[in-house]
């Protein structure tokens, strides 16, 4: 069976001016008694200069701009169901178009996009075959990303942001490849889908996917909280509200939450660096 969006090993059936005809071998194919073979076109440019019928050939099966099934010996950016960046040639009316190594862009339908691309724009994204029969982009990876890594909780790692969601918090495609999620509770700052973020693993689920946070844990990031809090009061002078202040405010202020921003005060309080009034924190003058 010829298999759309994959590499095959295909074999010469028919040399012709136009290039050669491609299918499987006989104990491969196996069809049934009087069938006709399927057959697909390898055009004349990728057909090698000594090639005769019966030889093999590895081959890429996708469709041309006539959506005719078409075999070329280049080898695509993507393979089907697999995950990787892909860059933006152009936009248009259905959606973009993406350089994937081929003669043909790959178009990434507006319908796939979790959020509105521009030419130039390197995109994650998986590749599918859509409900026309052909392949196409889309950027709802997350059924295409494996579940288990060799990360353990603590792990730094690196991941793309792919959808955002406003129950659960931002999906991460870690390396490209393996499901990641940041909580809602654990944003510190407004981040893009698209935008390549550097996370630690703070727990492995049971089924392998990655819990991730992009803070440390509390206890060390307590003291670069704590640093970063006395290095306003330096320049500043004053924070102009106390710990008691609003959670949106202080995470507008310092992208930290209620509670790291009161162990941090806390932390500077302790260390007899700080004094708190009614309204502000200020520097203590010794």
């Amino acid at each position: 069976m010829l298999k759309l969006g994959e590499n095959q090993k295909l074999m010469i059936d028919e040399l012709t001016p136009h290039g050669a005809y491609l299918r499987e071998s006989p104990e491969r194919g196996k069809e049934a008694q009087g069938a006709s073979p399927e057959r697909v076109l390898l055009p004349k440019r990728y057909v090698p200069e000594d090639a005769a019928e019966g030889d093999p050939v590895d081959v890429f099966l996708y469709r041309d701009s006539e959506d005719r099934m078409i075999a070329t010996t280049e080898t695509p950016k993507l393979m089907l169901h697999r995950t990787g960046r892909l860059t933006v040639r152009e936009t248009g009316r259905i959606g973009a178009f993406l350089d994937w190594g081929l003669a043909k862009d790959l178009l990434l339908p507006f319908a796939n996009q979790t959020a509105r691309v521009h030419k130039g724009d390197e995109v994650l994204c998986a590749l599918i075959i859509d409900r026309s029969g052909r392949l196409a982009a889309t950027m709802n990876v997350y059924p295409y990303l494996e579940n288990r890594s060799d990360y353990h909780a603590g792990d730094w790692v690196t991941g793309t942001v792919y959808e955002k969601s406003d129950n659960f918090g931002l999906f991460v495609a870690v390396d490209d490849r393996y499901s990641g999620l940041i909580p809602k509770k654990e944003l510190t700052r407004p981040i893009a889908v698209g935008e390549s973020v550097r996370v630690r693993v703070a727990l492995v689920q049971p089924d392998g996917r990655l819990s991730l946070s992009l803070r440390d844990k509390a206890y060390l990031q307590m003291d670069a909280d704590a640093e970063r809090l006395s290095e306003y009061l330096n320049r500043e002078g004053r924070i102009p509200f106390t710990d008691k202040a609003d959670p949106v405010r202080i995470r507008e202020a310092f992208g930290m939450s209620k509670n790291e921003f009161k162990r941090a005060v806390g932390r500077l309080l302790k260390e007899d660096r700080i004094e708190i009034g009614e309204t502000e924190i200020r520097l203590k003058r010794n």
